[in-house]
């Protein structure tokens, strides 16, 4: 695949998990991460892919408004099918984070999520 396409691709999928139109249930969510999924969050936790799930199980349990911008957004192949992404993310207009989400092109428009970080920007928490 062209780098070009493969960032536009996962432009629309980012940020993981806040967009409404890949899913809103365990399920969905499941189907977007692979088996071996984890997380390292902001705050240097790990989170595996179960922690995750019961995380976003319980965010789209009820209403919630999520003030979100992504930008500056790049990408790099790292295998055949594996690609990473990294971004700015700025939440509620304050809070700055980098974010790199690593993604294994499954087959025609399917993608799983293999690994996740966020990072906060000192100064802007």
């Amino acid at each position: 695949m062209i780098l070009s396409e493969v960032l536009d691709q996962l432009k629309k999928r980012e940020p993981i998990f806040h967009r409404e139109e890949f899913g809103r249930t365990k399920s969905d969510f499941e189907n977007m991460m692979d088996d071996d999924f984890w997380e390292v969050g902001a705050s240097g936790k790990i989170y595996s892919k179960e922690d995750i799930l019961k995380t976003l199980e319980e965010r789209y349990s009820k209403p919630f408004n999520d003030i979100w911008e992504a930008s500056d957004f790049k990408c790099k192949q790292l295998s055949n099918d594996v690609y990473l992404i990294s971004y700015s993310l700025l939440q509620d207009n304050k809070r700055l984070t980098r974010r790199s989400t690593v993604w294994k092109y499954v087959r025609s428009d399917s993608w799983k999520i293999v690994y996740h970080q966020g990072t906060v920007v000192e100064g802007l928490e």
